[in-house]
Parts: structure tokens; C-alpha cells; sequence
């Protein structure tokens, strides 16, 4: 981190902790979920040789300094960063076991994040709309796309 850059104190005191620390643990889930799918996508870039040096570089930094603060604040709030990988029945975990996973690799029971490594690399679309009403009165309607992709559009 270089000395122009802002570092983040973490002087925060939970009420609660451990499963019963509110919304942390959720919080702490989706942040390492998101932290893993930036990785895998670094991973691809790396050896696309899209990014330079110095971009990889800072990534790998960045990565590494939110790994840092996600392991802080479960230590703040005493939950075991084992407990962030939900296991979602059928559909397997949410994040892979340490190591078993790395990006273009297919493995036999893929987590929700590989499932995810894998839309983002060949991009998928969703289309939907959303009626909202009370009443039997349609008070909202909502067209919706969402284009997920790792690749510019």
C-alpha cells in the first residue's frame, strides 16, 4: 500500500459474537464471495497475459490487504472463517475447500463460486419483469436485464 493511500482501522466492537453476531457473518460471506470471483477472474487475466505487470501487481495487493481485513473482522466478531463457506444442500457449498479449485479447471462437485468463475468467462443474460401490487392492483411494473459477464462490453 503506498503512503497516499488511506488504511483502514477496524475498531469496531460487536454486540454479540460468533452465529449470533447479527449480520456479519452474511456480511463476511458475500464480501469472501465476491473477494474469491475477483481472484478467479485475476487468475484468467494472468494467464491471458491481459494485464501487466503493475496491474497485477495491485490486484494481487488489493487481494490480498481485503483477505486481510475479511480475517480481522471475523476475528473481531469471533467467527471462525471456516463458517463463511455455506453448505447449500443439493447445490454443494458456496465457496470451494482451500484449494481445490482453480479457475479453467473443472472439478466433479463445483461450488456455487466455480459455477459462477465459469458464467462470468463465458457471460449469460437474464431477462425478467416484475409485477409488484397490493390489492389485486398492479402498482409497479419493472423490466429487468442483467448481462454478467468478465469480458468488456
Amino acid at each position: 500500500m503506498s503512503s497516499s493511500e488511506p488504511s483502514i482501522e477496524t475498531s469496531i466492537t460487536p454486540k454479540s459474537s460468533g452465529k449470533d453476531a447479527g449480520l456479519a457473518p452474511l456480511v463476511l460471506t458475500l464480501v469472501e464471495l465476491i473477494r474469491q470471483l475477483m481472484e478467479a477472474q485475476i487468475i484468467r487475466r494472468m494467464e491471458g497475459n491481459t494485464l501487466s505487470e503493475e496491474e497485477l501487481d495491485r490486484a494481487a495487493e488489493s487481494l490480498r490487504q481485503l483477505e486481510i481485513q475479511v480475517l480481522q473482522l471475523c476475528e473481531i466478531f469471533e467467527i471462525d472463517p471456516a463458517d463463511l463457506n455455506i453448505e447449500l444442500s443439493e447445490f454443494g457449498t458456496l465457496l470451494p475447500k482451500s484449494g481445490t479449485y482453480y479457475p479453467g479447471e473443472s472439478s466433479q462437485n463445483p461450488s456455487v463460486l466455480e459455477l459462477l468463475d465459469r458464467l462470468m468467462n463465458t457471460g449469460i443474460v437474464v431477462e425478467g419483469s416484475v409485477d409488484l401490487g397490493l390489492a389485486q392492483l398492479n402498482l409497479i411494473h419493472a423490466k429487468l436485464r442483467l448481462v454478467l459477464t468478465s469480458k468488456p462490453l
